[in-house]
């Protein structure tokens, strides 16, 4: 699943007639460059969720057979509320999600998750960027990573890692959760007390893709990088 239907409202002016999706970096619209990890990670089916000005993301991608559709009518759900709503498109079993405001370098972050997944032990997997080669974000850390590759919230104490947006996650702990808008911190902290929650460690560099000063870092980035 693909995240699609924030306003962006961190964008300012550049949202107010563009969904932040369809916002260019280096030329390409931010969905295609998700769609292309999801492509090259041999992903058949993608469901795009939709609110604000999701009729022009509906008619950008609208000649692609493998996406469906998963619009929001009144408020927008947030990404937890989008998720459970979007699950009679995405069927039963875990699902990767992915935010389309991610530039990644150093690798597909999609083929390491699957990699890496045991479905067994694991409820979330994240793919998490060391704090040092996170560019964009301004926050201080969202979790630290255990031996044994459980996350835990970071508090301040040990290395800072920033999720960066891609994901598998079981489903099956949506059904009993209220109906409407929910981040999905929500079911991650249900999975964290439960010591379900992992994660990896992406080998490259990433950007959030947050501000309009986001798209000019990104930018940066992919030519450092030889990506453009």
């Amino acid at each position: 699943m693909i995240f699609a239907a924030g306003h962006g409202t961190r964008m300012r002016e550049l949202t107010q007639a563009c969904p932040k999706p369809l916002l260019k970096v280096a030329g390409l619209p931010l969905i295609d460059r998700a769609l292309a990890l999801a492509d090259e990670a041999g992903i058949a089916r993608k469901v795009v969720n939709l609110h604000y000005l999701g009729e022009m993301i509906a008619a950008h991608l609208g000649g692609r057979g493998d996406i469906v559709f998963s619009p929001e009518a009144g408020a927008a759900l947030e990404t937890g509320g989008g998720l459970r709503h979007a699950l009679p498109l995405l069927g039963a079993g875990p699902v990767f999600t992915l935010n389309p405001d991610s530039i990644w370098t150093g690798g597909n972050p999609l083929p390491a998750l699957a990699a890496a997944w045991r479905g067994d032990a694991m409820s979330a997997l994240l793919m998490l960027v060391p704090k040092a080669r996170a560019i964009g974000h301004a926050g201080a850390g969202d979790f630290t990573l255990g031996a044994d590759g459980r996350l835990q919230r970071f508090t301040g104490k040990g290395e800072p890692l920033i999720y960066g947006g891609a994901q598998i996650i079981a489903t099956d702990g949506l059904a009993d959760l209220p109906q409407g808008a929910f981040s999905l911190n929500l079911l991650w902290n249900r999975m964290l007390a439960e010591g379900r929650v992992f994660g990896i460690l992406h080998p490259g560099r990433w950007a959030d893709v947050g501000t309009p000063e986001g798209i000019a870092l990104a930018e940066a980035l992919l030519r450092e990088a030889g990506d453009v």
